[in-house]
C-alpha cells in the first residue's frame, strides 16, 4: 500500500479545515487577540516574546484571507472585519511601543511612532480610495508584511529582548515611518498618473 504524497496529504488537511466549524472570522479574531496579547507584553518590557505572538498573530492575518478564499467561507462582513482588525493591530502594538519610549523620555521615538501609524493607516487608506476610483493601488515598498516584518525585527532584537544584546526597536520605528510615509507619497503619484494620463490622450 502507497503511502500518500505530500499533496495529498495537504489536499487532506484542506478538506479537514473546510468541513470543520473553522471560519475566516474566527481565525481574523484570533489574529486580533494575539496581536493585543503582544501589545500587553510590550508594556511588561517582555519584547522577545512580544514579537513572537505579533509574528504568530500576524500571520493569523494572512491566513484568513486565504482560507476564505479555500473554503468558500468568506463574505463582504468578512473582509471588512479583517481589513479593520488589521488596522487595530498594528496601531495597538504601536502605541505601546511608543509608551514605552515616552516612559525613556525619548519624545523624537515617540513621535516616529505616531508618524508610523498615521502613515500606516493612510496606506491602506489610499489603496482603498483609489480601489473606490477604479484604479489599483497596491504599489509601494512598505506593504503590510513588510511593515510587520520591520516591527518584528525591532521587538525580537529590542534592548532586553533575550536575543542578543542589541537596541533594534528605535531603529525599527524609524524605518517603519520612514518607508511608510514614502509608500503613501508612492501611492498618490500612482492614483494621480492613472487618473490624469487617459484624459490627456
Amino acid at each position: 500500500m502507497s503511502t500518500p504524497s505530500s499533496r495529498e496529504r495537504r489536499e487532506l488537511v484542506r478538506n479537514r479545515l473546510i468541513e470543520s466549524r473553522l471560519t475566516p472570522n474566527a481565525i481574523s479574531l484570533t489574529g486580533f487577540v494575539l496581536c493585543v496579547v503582544a501589545a500587553a507584553l510590550v508594556t511588561q518590557r517582555l519584547f522577545f516574546l512580544a514579537g513572537v505572538v505579533f509574528i504568530v498573530g500576524s500571520v493569523c492575518d494572512t491566513l484568513d484571507g486565504r482560507y476564505s478564499r479555500m473554503s468558500g467561507k468568506g463574505s463582504p462582513f468578512g473582509a471588512f472585519l479583517d481589513s479593520t482588525l488589521d488596522r487595530i493591530e498594528e496601531g495597538v502594538v504601536l502605541t505601546t511601543v511608543a509608551a514605552y519610549f515616552a516612559s525613556r523620555d525619548m519624545q523624537f521615538a515617540v513621535a516616529a511612532c505616531v508618524v508610523a501609524v498615521l502613515a500606516s493607516l493612510m496606506v491602506s487608506y489610499t489603496r482603498a480610495r483609489a480601489e473606490a476610483l477604479g484604479v489599483e493601488c497596491k504599489v509601494g515598498i512598505a506593504t503590510r508584511a513588510v511593515r510587520v516584518v520591520i516591527l518584528s525585527i525591532g521587538l525580537l532584537f529590542a534592548k532586553g529582548a533575550g536575543l542578543a544584546d542589541f537596541e533594534l526597536l528605535e531603529p525599527a520605528v524609524y524605518v517603519l515611518a520612514g518607508l511608510s510615509t514614502i509608500t503613501v507619497l508612492q501611492r498618490i503619484f500612482h492614483v494621480r498618473k492613472a487618473l490624469t494620463e487617459p484624459a490627456a490622450l
